[in-house]
Parts: C-alpha cells; sequence; structure tokens
C-alpha cells in the first residue's frame, strides 16, 4: 500500500528536502516581485507568481494553497493556468499605468533622445504584448477545492476538508 506522503501532490524527496529553504525563499521573493508588479507597470506579474507557484509547489503545500486561493494573485495564475487570458478591465488599467508612468518619465525625467525612445519602445513593446493576450471577459476561474500540483491531475478523493 502506498504511503499517503509519497503520493501527495507536492512529494519531498531527500534531495527536495535540502532544497526546500532555498525554494521557499525564492518563491517569497517572487511573491514580492509580483506584488511590486501590481503597482509597477513596467515589472511583469504573471512571471513571477507562476515561478512562485512553482517554487511553492515543489517545497510547500501550504504556501502553495497560499498563493493559489490568495485574492491579490490566486487570479493571475488560475486564469493563466487555464488558457483564460487577462480581465478586460485589468488590461485597460494595466496600459493606462504604463503609458501614464512612461509618458511622464520621457517627458520630465530623461533628457536623452535615445532615452525617450528606449522609454517608448519599451512601452510599445509591452503595449504589443499585452493585448496578444486573450482577454477575460467572464467571471474568473474558481477557488480549487484541493490544492494541485503544476502539470499534475488532481487528487480524486472525496474529502472536501482544506488543511489550516
Amino acid at each position: 500500500m502506498e504511503d499517503s506522503k509519497n503520493s501527495a501532490c507536492c512529494r519531498q524527496s531527500k534531495s527536495n528536502r535540502a532544497m526546500r529553504p532555498l525554494l521557499i525563499g525564492c518563491g517569497t521573493l517572487c511573491v514580492g516581485l509580483g506584488t511590486l508588479g501590481i503597482l509597477l507597470p513596467l515589472l511583469p506579474t504573471t512571471p513571477f507568481l507562476l515561478l512562485a507557484a512553482w517554487c511553492y509547489a515543489r517545497s510547500s503545500r501550504r504556501f502553495y494553497r497560499w498563493l493559489l486561493t490568495n485574492s491579490w494573485f490566486g487570479g493571475y495564475i488560475r486564469n493563466y493556468r487555464a488558457g483564460r487570458g487577462i480581465p478586460l478591465k485589468q488590461k485597460v488599467l494595466t496600459l493606462l499605468l504604463l503609458w501614464l508612468t512612461i509618458g511622464y518619465s520621457a517627458w520630465r525625467s530623461v533628457d536623452l533622445w535615445w532615452g525617450r525612445g528606449v522609454l517608448l519602445g519599451i512601452a510599445c513593446g509591452v503595449t504589443l504584448h499585452l493585448m496578444r493576450i486573450r482577454t477575460l471577459r467572464e467571471a474568473a476561474v474558481p477557488y480549487p477545492e484541493k490544492e494541485q500540483c503544476v502539470g499534475k491531475a488532481p487528487a480524486t478523493t472525496g474529502s472536501t476538508e482544506r488543511d489550516g
């Protein structure tokens, strides 16, 4: 009979146990950078949160579940993993803040013509990238009942009790 710890989503081998503090630290750093990305238009949010989810999925069920069910971050990850895209309101707000901050920086903070060109080029590149991402038009993906590892099938147990 298979031990439940060995069949768990985020199982830890001996080498993984040694890497656990590093993965948790890296995941936490990525959550911090993702949080800054919500506030700063030039810093991406979703890639950092996806990397945090990857680190947490390989090191801590508790942190992984917290990230997926977090009211600020969970939607980014769930929608990306489901291939649903970015909500229209979020796209519009992101582009508005992007162009306001880069426009102001190019106008008031950068004196060199090529520096202004670089800033405007970055803004155009980010705008094109965001416009190519699918726009989510319906409600966000619901919270998962059980934690799911990246690339793993959901657990099929009958219990709906959550770990605390």
